[in-house]
Formats: structure tokens, C-alpha cells, sequence
């Protein structure tokens, strides 16, 4: 075998290599880093996630990415409370929070929901939005603020459906 062929078969082994890589990262799915502690105790600060958008239609308690280019410029990770023509109320002193008049069962919490930012309750969710909050509710920035509100559907990166690293958190989240 020539060295002329030998690099062009390295050549094309690299190519289709990038050109798979390129294909699985656009059209199945991501690695994204999680930043802060907003997501604890289901997600940590660093940890890294793999999220999707194939075939995704926004539900309530997924854990999803998205941006939101008035507030910040990178990805944020928080949980769908709420979607589309569903209310939700949150009564501050109980920490409890409700959609459409239903008490939300969340064992995923760090704590209750006792922070109260500059959005009055109840609200109604807009067609083509959803309502987000973090998991650790006393540090979470979320929709509970108008300088994140309700996000665009269309501003949802993807679901996040496992943990990848570190390896001590790896394994499907809920």
C-alpha cells in the first residue's frame, strides 16, 4: 500500500467520522454542562447531560434546556411547570404550587417554594410557551421572574434525558 493511499484512507475515515459526529450532535442529540445550583438536587452544577429535540413536544415536569437571550446568553436547564393555556398559582406562604387548581407532587425539590420574584400569581400560561422552574426553588431564577417569564417554545434546545458525567450521578433523570 502507497503512502498516498494510506493518507488518503486516513483522509476519508476523518471526514466521515466529523461528518457522523456532525449528524448525531444536529439532528439526535447534545452534551450540555450544567451551570449553578438551581437544578439540586436532580441536576448539579458541572455535571453534563444529554439532551434531545427529535420528535419533542414540550410536557409538564421535563427537565429541559433552553435559552433566553434577554436574561443570558447560555444554555439554562430548568423543569417545565406548566405548558400552554395551563394556570399556575403558587401560594408563597405554604410554598405550594398549583396548575390549573391541582397541588403539583414534587419529590423533586430541594425545598418549597417559598421565593417570591416580581410575577403575580395565578398566571396563565400563553399559547406556544411553557412555565419553567429550578428544582432547588430558593436559589432557582426561573419563570417566577419576568427577565426569564415564560419561554418560547421554540427557544427549547431539548429534553434532557440522562446524566453522562460524573460518573457517581450517571444514569436516566426524571
Amino acid at each position: 500500500m502507497s503512502v498516498k493511499s494510506e493518507i488518503y484512507d486516513w483522509l476519508q475515515c476523518i471526514v466521515v467520522a466529523l461528518v457522523a459526529s456532525i449528524l448525531i450532535f444536529v439532528f439526535l442529540g447534545r452534551i450540555i454542562g450544567v451551570i449553578g445550583p438551581s437544578m439540586i438536587p436532580t441536576l448539579e452544577d458541572g455535571d453534563m447531560v444529554v439532551m434531545s429535540n427529535l420528535f419533542y413536544d414540550p410536557q409538564q415536569d421535563d427537565i429541559v434546556v433552553f435559552t433566553k437571550h434577554s436574561y443570558d446568553a447560555g444554555p439554562l436547564v430548568k423543569r417545565i411547570i406548566a405548558v400552554e393555556n395551563q394556570t399556575v398559582d403558587i401560594d408563597f406562604a405554604t410554598g405550594e404550587v398549583r396548575v390549573d387548581g391541582v397541588l403539583l407532587d414534587e419529590p423533586y425539590i430541594a425545598d418549597l417554594t417559598m421565593r417570591q420574584y416580581d410575577i403575580s400569581f395565578p398566571v396563565t400560561v400563553p399559547q406556544g410557551c411553557v412555565f419553567v422552574m429550578g428544582d432547588n426553588r430558593m436559589v432557582s431564577f426561573d419563570s417566577r421572574a419576568s427577565a426569564i417569564g415564560m419561554v418560547d417554545e421554540r427557544s427549547i434546545l431539548g429534553k434532557v434525558y440522562a446524566v453522562i458525567a460524573p460518573l457517581k450521578h450517571f444514569g436516566m433523570v426524571n
